[in-house]
């Protein structure tokens, strides 16, 4: 939380498409701004196009766990069939993406309908159609079981951080369509706090259904599903009572992958705009119909697409899950830390401000992400393979060391960061959020900074 409301008053403040890069660019030093914008941007475009790919993944993988169980076991589909149903996935995302704003509007409004009552249906079942397979209060609380390839069971108890911090990303997803939302220096930054929070408290009451309802840890994690998830749902609701759960948990994962799609789009379209991707002259184009960057939305897709080859493999598919952590985590925390060094006296509150709070808020945000960022690297055992080692580092690296690269070379030559808006060329001042005086300032704010 103390990542979500740091970044709700920088939105608050600063509300862009641009979002993470633009709040580095505007509180770093200015001899720094441009590199800090560029080290942002890239991380935040490696985070989201790799977790457009882990979370339609997902979304394959429950489709087949799905087909398995309606067929008994009948249809086991392999990677190939899995990656094939990855790309369809992707390509009907790419059509969903590339709608108006007013359709991607109700379906946010459907998303939040779907995702809370399906939360709360698997909680409420788990409890009450466990049956005799439910253990003991205290078994479900206080039991410590170490099923990792680390003899160190404090380790192994650290290394459990790491599952939730794949669900608890997207905090910045608010700012990348604040330029297609009302009020959005009000609304945003409510967004960024409801949605982290309400994540997190559903996602720790079915934690705790789940451990009410797991008679055995060991039996889960050796099922032949893809997901042990689906095999515990087998077990506490029979077949046909799995289906009818495990059919909305997939409608909820697939509208995610979608709202997914739409914040990496903008992310991509926001960074072209200021000339920073290769080929930027054509991703930061418009739809002259749809008011949408589908462009962007479909290199995204294809991008995401390129990374599913990976999902041939279970080491490097759960390396890409990390790296998507890594990026986005890195692109949250270094607008934070600039916030509470050299940005202090920079930033112009918007209608959400932390005050005086925004300092300890802060440090406490750097210090996890630093924390954080290190144990997502380590691999699942103390004494790995080749194919049980952990490549995230690998995959990180890669698209540093291109940035890198590229900076030295030519980009510090020319990217001098975000590029001012029509906004700011009216009067506003910078960082301070000013209402959209008419519907034409709207319309060319989202085409320019």
């Amino acid at each position: 939380m103390t990542i979500a409301a740091s970044l709700a008053e920088l939105t608050s403040a600063m509300p862009t498409s641009a979002g993470l890069y633009y709040f580095s660019a505007k509180l770093a030093p200015p001899r720094w701004a441009p590199l800090a914008s560029w080290i942002t941007g890239w991380a935040n475009v490696t985070g989201q196009v790799a977790l457009v790919c882990s979370i339609d993944f997902t979304c394959a993988q429950m489709t087949v766990t799905a087909l398995n169980v309606g067929s008994d076991g009948a249809i086991n589909l392999g990677a190939g069939p899995t990656f094939g149903i990855l790309l369809a996935i992707l390509f009907t995302h790419g059509i969903v993406c590339s709608a108006a704003t007013s359709v991607l509007a109700r379906l946010n409004i459907f998303y939040v309908i779907v995702n809370l009552g399906t939360t709360i249906a698997a909680i409420v079942s788990l409890l009450v159609c466990s049956g005799e397979q439910r253990v003991s209060t205290d078994t479900a609380f206080t039991l410590f079981e170490n099923n990792t390839g680390w003899s160190t069971s404090g380790w192994a108890f650290i290394l459990a951080f790491t599952s939730p911090m794949w669900t608890l990303t997207g905090y910045d997803s608010a700012a990348h369509i604040s330029e297609e939302t009302s009020n959005a220096a009000r609304a945003a930054p409510i967004a960024i706090l409801v949605g982290v929070g309400a994540t997190a408290s559903l996602g720790w009451l079915l934690f705790i259904a789940a451990s009410f309802a797991t008679a055995s840890v060991p039996l889960l994690l050796g099922t032949d599903l893809p997901l042990p998830m689906g095999q515990l749902f087998l077990d506490v609701l029979g077949k046909r009572g799995m289906l009818a759960i495990w059919s909305l948990i997939v409608v909820v994962q697939y509208v995610t992958g979608a709202a997914q799609g739409v914040d990496a789009s903008r992310v991509v379209f926001a960074f072209a705009r200021d000339n920073a991707l290769p080929g930027s002259r054509w991703w930061k184009r418009m739809h002259p119909y749809t008011r949408t960057p589908v462009n962007a939305v479909w290199l995204v897709m294809a991008l995401a697409g390129v990374c599913g080859f990976l999902g041939f493999s279970e080491t490097a598919l759960s390396s890409l899950a990390g790296a998507s952590v890594i990026g986005l985590y890195l692109s949250y925390i270094v607008p934070i830390f600039l916030r509470i060094t050299s940005g202090r006296t920079k930033l112009k509150p918007g209608p959400f401000t932390l005050g005086k709070w925004y300092l300890p808020i802060g440090v406490v945000a750097v210090c996890w992400v630093a924390f954080i960022v290190v144990i997502l690297c380590f691999p699942p055992e103390i004494h790995p393979s080749a194919a049980t080692m952990n490549y995230t580092v690998v995959i990180i690296m890669a698209v540093f060391v291109f940035a890198a690269i590229s900076w030295v070379v030519s980009a510090r030559k020319w990217f001098k960061g975000p590029v001012k808006t029509i906004l700011e060329e009216e009067g506003a001042s910078t960082g301070a959020y000013d209402e959209k005086k008419s519907a034409r300032v709207e319309e060319r704010s989202v085409e320019s900074h």
